[in-house]
């Protein structure tokens, strides 16, 4: 493939690049800041991409001010000495840029051919007889919709000025789509040019881009259903505060920091929609409590799999591998979710989010192998034991777990499909559903550990003990016949037989632990 080749190529993929902002986390502010940022060479152009946001039209009688548009502000283009003293003083038009406002689904009407050659974003002489189109400008066709879509504005630097300013322009938006913004320049002696400035995108709502705002309203959902298993599990924690386990606490925590992180993804979203901005400390702040969250989880998952306060009174010996595992798996979740939710994402090239989501997805791997090695092994104890109330508790946990895991791989599969059949993000509206599902799918599997660990009168006696346990029918017994009804953790005979060899190290460290109790 011949160089002229790739580069239009990558001016293609510049246009799914920004369109697919949303994906990853659609960071992006709604005001859009531009300080000297340069344009890079696109075929026979220089290009910079100004953003793609997903914006609904208002609807409103044109005469009246616009609640959906996109405005330039202090737009300003700046060229290089060398290219500024190459042009006479009193010269009128000494290079042309142009800002190109289109839909998405109109993409195909910037740039051409000749001939069924290779495609071109500006204007060549056998273009411009074959289109019609004008030497040294950008290829664009009409709208088969709106004859003045796509939108173009130019701007001429003037003598050997270094700099020229756009005009504070607004272009009112009367149809829903995704629309992309590019500042192109198709004059050869523009090399080296840059741009200040910022852009304007509001929709009826306010300045949240359309995409994240069905994400505020979900939000404030899940603080609803977090506030109200917090109010439930708090007041049997109240209640039976005296028996309560080491695990519960670590429960109640989660509940709390995902109660606080689904309250503050809402505040910060609210901030957005009003302000047009995304301060870089606040979303650090929201996606810090997010990635605390995230690991105290998947540890606590990891300690009931252990069979920690019911087969083992502590991790021992595991406890700091379990924290390693988790201090590792905070800073991957960190830097992912920081490079997602914080500033303009549409810097970040494919490369680099892969290189952030490796990490972090290969130690979920990991978890996921430790968990059901651990449970594999706790389910082993408690058959041994002919606990049939406790392995019945346990096996619920371990069903949820496998589901959750199913779920999990199956919406993977779901995400690469929807991303690679819409390349250039035209399903917009609907791509908020990929990130909620995250959110749902630790919710609900939250809830039902909150259900089989719920606290309750037994929980301390049911904990773990040294002492002989009683038979499997009295434990039974006063599991199902409680005062109150509830169902606590059951008491664990010390296991005098732990730890068969495995392939696994994990295995062998639990087997050595299982030893020294």
């Amino acid at each position: 493939m011949d160089p002229l080749r790739l580069r239009l190529s990558a001016f293609v993929a510049a246009l799914a690049l920004a369109a697919a902002g949303g994906w990853w986390g659609s960071a992006e502010a709604s005001i859009h800041t531009y300080g000297r940022e340069p344009f890079r060479e696109v075929g026979n152009a220089f290009l910079l991409s100004g953003g793609s946001e997903g914006i609904v039209a208002d609807g409103s009688d044109p005469t009246t001010p616009a609640s959906s548009f996109i405005k330039f502000v202090n737009v300003t283009f700046w060229r290089t000495a060398e290219s500024a003293e190459s042009h006479a003083k009193m010269a009128h038009s000494t290079g042309l840029v142009q800002a190109i406002l289109f839909e998405a689904a109109d993409r195909d009407n910037i740039g051409g051919s000749a001939y069924g050659g290779q495609r071109s974003i500006c204007c060549t002489p056998d273009l411009a007889k074959l289109e019609g189109c004008k030497q040294g400008e950008v290829i664009r066709r009409p709208s088969s919709d709106d004859p003045d879509w796509p939108v173009v504005v130019d701007t001429h630097f003037s003598a050997n000025h270094l700099s020229v300013k756009l005009e504070d322009e607004e272009a009112h938006i009367t149809k829903t789509g995704m629309y992309n913004l590019f500042f192109i320049s198709c004059d050869p002696k523009l090399r080296g040019l840059a741009m200040s400035g910022k852009t304007v995108w509001r929709n009826p709502g306010g300045y949240l881009p359309r995409r994240m705002a069905p994400l505020m309203t979900f939000y404030v959902f899940m603080s609803l259903a977090y506030l109200l298993v917090m109010v439930v599990w708090f007041s049997q924690y109240v209640r039976f505060w005296r028996d309560i386990m080491p695990i519960q606490n670590w429960i109640t925590l989660v509940i709390a920091l995902g109660l606080f992180e689904m309250t503050l993804w809402y505040f910060e979203y609210l901030n957005f929609n009003n302000s047009g901005v995304r301060p870089a400390g606040i979303t650090t702040w929201v996606v810090t409590v997010g990635a605390i969250r995230k690991t105290i989880s998947r540890l606590l998952i990891l300690s009931i799999s252990m069979g920690y306060g019911v087969v083992r009174p502590t991790l021992g010996g595991l406890t700091s591998k379990v924290l390693l595992l988790g201090l590792t798996y905070f800073l991957a979740s960190e830097l992912l979710d920081i490079a997602e939710n914080v500033g303009t994402i549409n810097d970040i090239s494919g490369k680099a989010k892969l290189f952030l989501v490796l990490p972090d997805a290969f130690l979920d791997a990991f978890l996921i192998l430790w968990i059901f090695t651990s449970l594999s092994r706790t389910l082993e104890k408690l058959q041994a034991r002919r606990s049939s109330v406790k392995l019945d508790i346990y096996r619920k946990f371990t069903n949820a777990l496998a589901v959750s895991v199913i779920a999990s791989v199956v919406w993977i599969g779901y995400e690469v499909y929807f991303k690679a059949t819409d390349p250039f993000s035209e399903r917009w509206q609907s791509a908020w559903i990929i990130t909620a599902f995250w959110d749902v799918l630790a919710f609900v599997l939250l809830v039902v550990i909150c259900y089989l660990w719920a606290p309750s009168q037994s929980s301390q006696r049911y904990a773990y003990s040294g002492e002989v346990a009683d038979d499997d029918d009295e434990e039974a017994q006063s599991l199902t016949k409680g005062s109150d009804g509830d169902v606590g953790m059951v008491k664990f005979d010390k296991d005098k037989n732990a730890g068969v060899g495995s392939a696994f190290s994990l295995e062998d460290d639990e087997a050595e632990e299982d030893k020294r109790e």
